[in-house]
């Protein structure tokens, strides 16, 4: 199987995945699936190689219908992420996008959340210079805190990892720090 149908199967795969998701959401009820934020985030590698990469991104959120109660007014919420951005170094860029689950853990009358989530992601070239990532085709695993600043503005912060998890020769991988603001709904 040549590389341009593995990278059809992936996307293929990434898309199924988010349909599902979002069909099950709205099978559970549309009042209970519902845009909670959208914003812009940006930021720059946490390497110390000297290999520098800067990432800048839209997205926008949405809350499924799961959570749980886990006592003493802390809840676990499930949501839907998808994200489009650049993503590139001091000579290539790329297309960056990721759709996927998440998790946020907040407490009730407590400005500040935790989170974190895995995407599959999708980029339009895997080669910066001497930099492959072995694949367009990668995982974005991230945990971050949100600080709700005001009733409908957020500021977040996140530490995120993307590698292709082994499916490709070549998994160097790439950890970023983010810095997002968002419009709460």
């Amino acid at each position: 199987m040549g590389v341009p149908n593995r990278i059809c199967r992936r996307v293929g795969v990434a898309v199924w995945v988010a349909v599902s998701l979002l069909a099950c959401a709205a099978a559970v009820g549309a009042a209970d699936f519902r845009l909670e934020s959208v914003g812009a985030r940006g930021g720059l590698s946490a390497s110390t190689t000297g290999e520098d990469f800067y990432q800048a991104e839209a997205f926008g959120n949405w809350k499924l219908p799961w959570g749980w109660d886990l006592g003493k007014e802390w809840h676990l919420q499930s949501r839907f992420d998808l994200s489009l951005g650049w993503l590139g170094d001091s000579g290539h860029a790329a297309a960056i996008g990721a759709v996927g689950p998440s998790v946020v853990l907040g407490r009730e009358r407590l400005p500040v959340s935790f989170e974190g989530g895995v995407s599959p992601t999708l980029m339009s070239r895997h080669e910066f210079g001497t930099k492959d990532f072995g694949s367009e085709f990668q995982f974005t695993s991230h945990v971050g805190v949100n600080w709700d600043l005001a009733a409908h503005w957020r500021l977040s912060y996140r530490f995120q990892h993307m590698s292709n998890a082994g499916l490709a020769s070549k998994n160097p991988g790439l950890n970023m720090h983010l810095f997002g603001i968002s419009y709460l709904f």
